[in-house]
Formats: structure tokens, sequence, C-alpha cells
């Protein structure tokens, strides 16, 4: 068991070191983007057509207009670009914890956003336009007053979701999270539009031929302030890249860089030769992200064992310290301490068991950068999570293996002279592990699954892959279908070891040759 635990240690330190490394804020500028939102940033598999590869995505390119505008301030600023890949709802956080120098993902400076972040000067200019299905009853609509009774909806956390509230009579809907959920509700028909800029839905309609944008006539389309259709680089609190970066931009002529750079990446996302069909689209998002897939199947299987390993000898150990007894009359000190270590150990229980792992994650990952400067590696701090949180539910499953053990067993070892931790050691938690390892191997199952809530702090696992493919190529549900496939061949695979390997354990003759030493039938 020791070489083991020292084993699983040295992996955990040798792929995942506590925190990254820092680098000179002289020579590098770190920004951050999601690398799903073409054509202003999307995903690729190589650098060609410019693109520069994702810092914490090995193996992965990020290419478009944000791009290729953070190239040009990196230069201005003589300063290397390094790329990381963020969830929108992460960008802020990120910046603010100092995790990342600037944003240049498309986003506009609104009133709430500038309470929390300073803004460049604008490198870009969108005009506002309504995406629906091209038969649709709303495709020959004039005004943004044309839509009543539509389901409208709108990307959660933009100004567009408020947009909405200026066309009269239709149905709004809540917010999604992101553009491809709205293109494939939109092409599914549960959504009759939804809000875009005019860039984003010429690259939407490329790849989805369903689909067309409604551009509307001046005076009868939405009305907008400058900071909501304006896109500029999110920088921290006075920052002094702030006037760096505007004396950058000052020095472009906007206009032009935005219509011809956005024409190439708008152009490069068209992909004008389409497939015939489903499984034909399928099979080309296959051939061409076939290595983000499995890169995202690595780190998925990475996390998930070693931190199903590590969460179970957690749980082992908070269970065995919570089921033993100290009594007062033997030691007050040590019998005052155990209560106390006991209401931590309760605490943390109920804590991550009864908070969603989303959570903890943002609160992990970036609280304790920005009030502690402990800046975690996505990889470590994936595993930390996702072990403490299985460590919770472990322990209850643990403790109810004790539990179910018959309490003569602990009286015979007491009779024949052994300590409560030789009893607990020797006969009891053998017998635990085997009354308990069904539920071992579904908790291993569910953490492949759970991975997915790591991507809101840039862990590139699977589904965080699967949301940049979707993102780049606006064909929603052809990629997540290849995502539910490779989530089945593993759960379904994985689960047929653990029954083989549960049987073996509970072999009664197994269990005698590894007790003894030698098989008696």
């Amino acid at each position: 068991m020791k070489k083991f635990l020292n084993l699983m240690l040295a992996i955990v330190l040798l792929f995942t070191p506590l925190t990254r490394a820092k680098a000179s804020e002289d020579d590098t500028f770190r920004i951050g983007m999601e690398v799903n939102y073409a054509p202003y940033n999307f995903s690729q598999v190589d650098d060609s057509n410019g693109a520069y590869p994702v810092k914490n995505s090995s193996g992965e390119y990020a290419n478009g207009y944000d791009v290729q505008f953070a190239k040009k301030i990196a230069d201005g600023l003589g300063k290397k670009l390094e790329i990381y890949k963020i969830e929108w709802d992460g960008l802020i956080p990120a910046l603010t914890s100092g995790k990342i120098d600037a944003i240049i993902a498309g986003m506009s400076p609104t009133e709430e956003r500038l309470r929390q972040i300073d803004f460049s000067k604008p490198y870009y200019h969108a005009k506002m336009v309504m995406v629906t299905q091209k038969d649709s009853k709303y495709a020959s609509a004039k005004s943004i007053n044309d839509f009543e009774g539509a389901k409208i909806t709108a990307q959660l956390g933009t100004f567009h979701v408020d947009m909405i509230d200026q066309m009269k009579g239709v149905n709004k809907q809540e917010p999604m999270d992101s553009f491809p959920t709205m293109i494939a509700a939109a092409n599914a028909g549960t959504i009759d539009g939804y809000v875009s800029e005019e860039a984003g839905a010429q690259s939407a309609i490329a790849s989805n031929p369903k689909l067309t944008y409604v551009k509307f006539d001046e005076g009868k389309g939405f009305k907008t302030n400058e900071s909501d259709t304006t896109v500029g680089v999110g920088i921290a609190k006075n920052s002094p890249l702030t006037a760096q970066i505007n004396q950058i931009l000052d020095g472009m002529d906007i206009e032009k860089e935005q219509e011809e750079i956005m024409g190439a990446m708008t152009k490069l996302t068209a992909d004008e030769e389409k497939s015939e069909g489903f499984f034909d689209e399928v099979k080309s998002i296959w051939s061409t992200y076939s290595a983000l897939f499995l890169r995202g199947v690595v780190n998925t299987l990475v996390i998930a064992v070693v931190s199903t390993i590590l969460g179970f000898l957690i749980g082992l150990v908070v269970a065995v310290i919570r089921r033993s007894e100290v009594k007062k009359s033997d030691n007050a000190l040590s019998y005052y301490f155990h209560k106390l270590v006991n209401w931590i150990l309760a605490a943390y229980v109920e804590i991550f068991r009864g908070t969603p792992m989303m959570v903890q994650s943002v609160i992990i990952f970036y609280g304790l950068k920005q009030y502690f400067d402990i800046d975690l590696s996505t990889m470590f701090a994936a595993i930390l999570i996702v072990s403490i949180n299985t460590g919770a539910y472990l322990s209850e499953v643990v403790r109810g293996g004790i539990n179910s053990i018959d309490k003569g067993q602990f009286e015979a070892c007491k009779a024949i002279g052994m300590t409560e931790s030789q009893a607990m050691v020797h006969v009891v938690l053998p017998q635990t592990i085997l009354t308990i390892l069904p539920s071992l191997g579904n908790e291993f199952v569910i953490n492949i699954k759970d991975t997915s809530v790591l991507n809101v702090i840039s862990v590139t696992e699977l589904f965080f892959m699967s949301k940049s493919v979707a993102g780049s190529t606006y064909q929603y549900f052809p990629t997540y279908l290849i995502t539910a496939v490779i989530y089945f061949v593993l759960t379904f695979t994985i689960t047929r070891i653990l029954l083989v390997l549960e049987r073996k354990f509970n072999d009664k003759d197994f269990i005698m040759e590894s007790s003894t030493g030698a098989r008696n039938v």
C-alpha cells in the first residue's frame, strides 16, 4: 500500500505541479478568450492561416479576429503572446485574480463590466441582427417589431439579453450559455430566433444552411449605446497596460483592419464545401478534430482516475477518524482535540456535499489566486477539487460500510487482545472495502462525467474540448453526438471492467487465498 501511494503521489507531482510557473511580466502578454466564438476566436488543430497555439491546451491552436488583434498588440508591447482558453463566465475572474493580463474575446465595455475592469479603446464595431430559420415567417421581417409572438433568446451574460426588451410582443426565453447552444435550438425550432452581431451570424449561417439572419434598416433595428456595440480589450483596473494598448490602437486604421481581418476570418469559417448529410458532418468533424477529442479523453481519464483514488483515501481517513472513540476519562486533552477534529471533518463533509462542484471550482481556483496569491495549475486544481469533493461523498460510504460490519467482530478482536486500530486495519477495513466496492466503481464513473463542470476553470477535459469544436464549426448536434458516444464508450467499458473486478474480489476462494497466502478450498 505504501508503494502504491508513493507511486500515485509521484504521478500527481510529475504531471500536475502545484503552481504554474510565473512568467516575467516584462516579456509575456497573457490574454484570455473562449476559443469557441467564430469568427472572433475559434479552434484549429494546426497553425495554418495565422493560428496561434493555446497555452493551456497542448496541440490546440486559436484563430480569429481577436487572435489577429492580440498578435498586433503583443508585437506593439514588445512581448511574447500567450493565449489561454477560458470559459466566458471565467474571463473576468481570471483577469481580476491576475491569471491573465487582458481579455480579447469580443467583449463589450458595458456599465456592469466597467465596474469590475477597465477597457481599451474599441478595436471592433458590431452591427446587431436577428438569426432565424430560412423558412420561418420571421425571415422576411423588416423591423424588430415584426417578431411579435416569436420565442427569442440571447447569450447569457451579454447585453444582447437586454436588447430583447425592445422587441414588442415577443416571448422572451431564458438566456442560453453559448452561441452553439442557441444555434442548435434555432435549428431544432425550439426558439424562433436569437440576437447576434452580424459577423457571428454570418459564420453561423455558413455552417447551418437552415438558418439566415435579418438586417434592419436605419431606425427599425435595435437601439444601442456605443459601449454595447463596440468591442475593446478588457484590462485590470488602473493597469498601465490600458494606456499602452490605447497608444497601439491609435496607430491603427481600425475600420480598415476590421474590414480586412473580419472578412478573412468570416470567409475562413464559412467552409464553402458543405457535407451533404448528417453522418457526413459527423465524419468531417471527427476527421478534423479527433486529436482534440482524444486529448480531452486523456485529461478526463487522468483526472477521474487520480481523483477517485485520492478521494477514496481521503474518505477512508475521514470515516475512520469520525468512527473512532476517545474516552474523556483516559485523556481529557485528546478527548477535546478529537471532538474539534470531528467537528471540522463533519463541516467538511456537509459543505462539500451541500454545494455544487462548479461553485467549489471557481472559489478554489480563482479565490486562492486573488486573495492568497496561490496560482494553481488547472490540472492540479482539477484533481484537488474532484478529490476533496469525492472524499466528502466516499467518507459517508465508508462510514456506512464500517457500520455494516457485525459488532461482534469488534468484540472478538478485543477479546484476543487487539487494539482498536489493529482491529480496524486487519479485520474491519478489508471487509468494508469489499462491501463498498460497487459504490467506489459508481463514484469513478460519476467522476468521468462530472469533470465536465471543470470547464468553468478552463480545464481542457472532453466537454471543454467539445465546446471549442462546436463553437468553431457551429455544428452543435453532430459535435455533441460524438461527445456523447465517447462518454458512453468510456463509462460502458469501465463499468464492465469494474464488474469483473468486483466478482473477482468477492470470490470466496480469492479472499481466502489473499488472506492466508495459499488456496484453501
